[in-house]
């Protein structure tokens, strides 16, 4: 009963719709514990903001420049739905969610939209359009209902575009936007080396290691059809540089290893588990586009199943002396109240049957 009152709870907080009056919508300050937040963080509210969105986590992040002139991450939001599969839109009608580095202009900014509010993320960019990708109209907007956007509930939505808004009337020419597949780690790029699209997606990776260097916004540029990524000052690429070579190290151990390659699948795209929990629950999320795909999200084929480890025989024991008790060693007579706890009775050690699931705690760690 308890985490159900916590779920209905949490449900009204990322539902609750802001004022629907067209003159208000646009103009809502962003809520006064973001702003809270951003003091917290050392930012100010007019800073610049990037926003970094990952398909298979369902999650949307908005990063925003401290006083330092690093991005930090501000605050992350769970996508209610998104469609598609995981890799990037090729045309119109086929429903997928755009992959790649955008970047968002005042005038991609939409105070009347039919979703509540909305922004246009820039699909097709110079990549898209050089590999003869097709859509228009993708973007990030309130409502739980995509066919190729970001679904983000009316009160989310609200909020991120207050953010966006703020940045760029601070002076933000335009904030990117980076739209990956899932958390472009070296375990997931190993996992996914099968993938069709998996050049595509180093491609990214590669831009998400400048980001991750450096705090600072990649360059982004299209050249022979493929991203080209570089970091602003000599010093920034010096650590861009040392980032991707030990990510690319760690993925070919990985792949040396012998993990499992796998491919992620879905009937239509997907929504964050915090969303999918009160809808269990019977929460009202307003309308949600191909409710009966949400059963088939996120499955896992396994394209190269994982090479066991060879066993290697154990050395014969050697023969064993009995050691008299008068010459045991002192370790072997260390009293039992300096010996090493089990693990289970040491500080902080997390009990083995401790639930595992609190959504409620789960949404406060996102906010």
């Amino acid at each position: 009963m308890k985490r159900h009152a916590a779920l209905m709870v949490l449900g009204a907080f990322l539902l609750a719709a802001a004022p629907a009056r067209a003159s208000d919508k646009a103009n809502q300050p962003a809520p006064t514990a973001t702003m809270a937040l951003m003091a917290a963080k050392n930012m100010a509210p007019s800073a610049p903001i990037l926003i970094r969105t990952y398909k298979k986590e369902a999650m949307l992040e908005v990063w925003k420049q401290t006083r330092g002139g690093r991005y930090a991450l501000l605050k992350s939001f769970p996508i209610c739905r998104w469609s598609g599969q995981l890799g990037p839109k090729v045309k119109q009608g086929d429903r997928q969610t755009p992959e790649g580095f955008y970047a968002i202009s005042p005038k991609q900014l939409n105070p009347n939209s039919s979703y509540y509010l909305s922004f246009d993320i820039g699909f097709p960019n110079a990549y898209d359009r050089a590999h003869g990708a097709s859509g228009s109209y993708l973007m990030v907007h309130g409502s739980c209902s995509s066919a190729g956007c970001y679904a983000m509930t009316d009160a989310q939505v609200a909020e991120i575009y207050a953010l966006a808004r703020d940045a760029l009337a601070g002076g933000q020419g335009a904030f990117q936007f980076q739209a990956y597949p899932f958390r472009m780690t070296a375990e997931n790029i190993a996992k996914h080396r099968s993938d069709p699209h998996i050049a595509f997606w180093r491609q990214l990776k590669e831009g998400a290691d400048v980001f991750e260097a450096t705090g600072e916004e990649p360059r982004v540029s299209v050249n022979g059809g493929r991203y080209a990524f570089a970091a602003r000052t000599p010093e920034a690429e010096t650590a861009a540089s040392a980032r991707k070579a030990a990510e690319a190290a760690r993925i070919a151990t990985l792949i040396a290893e012998g993990g499992a390659a796998i491919r992620t699948t879905y009937s239509d795209g997907g929504q964050n588990a915090i969303f999918a929990a009160l809808r269990d629950k019977g929460a009202n999320l307003g309308e949600i586009s191909r409710p009966e795909a949400l059963a088939y999200a996120g499955r896992e084929v396994t394209l190269i199943p994982a090479r066991r480890k060879p066993v290697v025989a154990a050395a014969p024991a050697a023969e064993h002396k009995p050691v008299p008790v008068a010459q045991a060693p002192a370790a072997a007579q260390t009293p039992a109240a300096e010996k090493p706890a089990p693990f289970a009775t040491m500080p902080g050690a997390a009990p083995i049957l401790e639930p595992v699931f609190k959504i409620a705690a789960a949404a406060s760690a996102q906010s």
